[in-house]
C-alpha cells in the first residue's frame, strides 16, 4: 500500500514549525490535572432503547459506545491510563470495561495513539469486527483479528445490521517514524434501524462536511471534536475549534452536536475546560435550541428517535456513586458480558 499524501487538505507542519512550537513552550496546557477535577462526569446505567431508537454514550476523548439496530459499536476505543509520550488520562473512562455490553463492531478513524490504542485492542475478542481505512488492516491482522475490513473514502460495509460508510476528513496518519500517511484517515457514517449518525474522528474544518451531507443526507446526530486546537496556527488544518464544529454541524445538515475530543488527555495548550465553555457560549450566542447541543459529561448518554431521553448529570467534577452502576439490558439477544479473549494458539 502506498502513501496517501495526495489526500491531505493542507501541508503538514514542518521542521521550522516544530522548532517554533518548542520555543513557545510546547503543547501541554498549564494546570491540566487541577482543572480536570471539574470536567463533568456521570456514572449512570446505559439507557433502554426501543427498536427505532439509537443512543450514544461518551466514554471520553473520541471513544463512544453507539447503540443502534440492536448493535453495540465502539469508536476509536481508548481505555488506557496513559498514552505514549507520558500523556496521562485525566478522567477515567465513562463506562468501565467490565460494564460494556458485547461489542458487535469497532470503527477506527485513524491510527494515532489517542485513537488506536494497542492496550485496549488487546482486551477485545479477536473475532470482533474491525472497520478501518485503507492500509489499516495489517496492524490488526498481525494482532490476530480475523474480521478486519479496509475501506476507501465513500465505500461502505455492513456489520451487525449497521451500514458503515468511510468518509473523508481533514487530517493525516502516522504511528511510527517511517509510516506517515500510509493508512487512510477519515470519519464514519453509521446507519441502522432507521437512525443515522456521523463520527468525525479527528479533523480540521473544511469542504468535506458539505460533501458528506450531499452523499449521505439525513444525518441526525454528529459526534464532532471541539478540542486540541491551540496554538491555532499549528493545529488549524487538522483539528477544529468549538465554533468550527458548530459550522460543521450545519454543513452536515445534522440536528444534534455531540461534543468530544476534550477533557480527557492534555494534548494541546488550551485550558482543559475551555472547549466546552466556548462551544456553549457560541451555541447560546447563535440562539440555538439548548436541547440540540449534546454537551456530554464523560459517561453521559443521549437517545434519539421517536422519544428523546437523556441521563441526569452530576455536578462538575463529582461522579455519581459508581457502586450502583449496572448496565441496562442491551438490545435483544445481546449479552451484557464482554466476550472472553480469544485463546492464543
Amino acid at each position: 500500500m502506498g502513501r496517501f499524501d495526495a489526500r491531505l487538505t493542507s501541508p503538514l507542519p514542518g521542521v521550522r514549525d516544530m522548532w517554533r512550537i518548542l520555543r513557545e513552550g510546547g503543547f501541554r496546557p498549564k494546570n491540566a490535572k487541577q482543572d480536570a477535577a471539574n470536567v463533568p462526569r456521570v456514572a449512570a446505567a446505559l439507557p433502554s432503547l426501543s427498536d427505532d431508537q439509537a443512543s450514544l454514550t461518551w466514554i471520553g476523548h473520541a471513544t463512544f459506545l453507539v447503540r443502534m439496530a440492536g448493535a453495540n459499536i465502539l469508536t476509536d476505543p481508548v481505555w488506557t491510563d496513559r498514552l505514549p509520550g507520558r500523556i496521562p488520562r485525566l478522567v477515567p473512562p465513562g463506562v468501565a470495561w467490565k460494564d460494556l455490553p458485547e461489542i458487535d463492531a469497532v470503527a477506527v478513524s485513524h491510527n494515532h495513539y489517542d485513537h488506536q490504542d494497542a492496550a485496549t485492542f488487546k482486551r477485545l475478542p479477536r473475532t470482533t469486527p474491525i472497520l478501518v481505512g485503507l492500509g489499516g488492516a495489517r496492524w490488526f491482522q498481525k494482532r490476530g483479528f480475523s474480521d478486519v475490513t479496509e475501506l476507501d473514502w465513500w465505500q461502505s460495509a455492513k456489520r451487525a445490521g449497521v451500514r458503515f460508510t468511510f468518509v473523508p476528513s481533514h487530517h493525516w496518519s502516522r504511528r511510527g517514524l517511517l509510516d506517515q500517511n500510509r493508512v487512510l484517515w477519515g470519519g464514519w457514517v453509521m446507519e441502522g434501524g432507521g437512525r443515522k449518525a456521523f463520527f468525525a474522528g479527528d479533523t480540521g474544518y473544511g469542504k468535506w462536511f458539505s460533501e458528506i451531507a450531499q452523499r449521505e443526507p439525513g444525518i441526525e446526530a454528529a459526534m464532532l471534536p471541539i478540542g486540541a486546537y491551540d496554538p491555532q496556527w499549528f493545529m488549524k488544518s487538522v483539528h477544529m475549534g468549538p465554533e468550527e464544529a458548530i459550522q460543521a454541524l450545519d454543513d452536515l445538515g445534522a440536528k444534534h452536536l455531540a461534543t468530544m475530543h476534550w477533557g480527557t488527555f492534555p494534548l494541546t495548550r488550551e485550558p482543559i475546560l475551555q472547549p466546552m465553555e466556548r462551544v456553549r457560549a457560541a451555541w447560546a450566542g447563535q440562539e440555538r435550541a439548548p436541547a440540540n447541543l449534546w454537551d456530554l459529561a464523560i459517561g453521559e448518554s443521549r437517545v434519539w428517535g421517536p422519544t428523546v431521553q437523556h441521563t441526569a448529570r452530576s455536578s462538575p467534577g463529582k461522579a455519581a456513586n459508581t457502586k450502583s452502576r449496572k448496565a441496562a439490558p442491551a438490545a435483544k439477544g445481546k449479552s451484557l458480558r464482554p466476550k472472553a479473549p480469544a485463546k492464543k494458539s
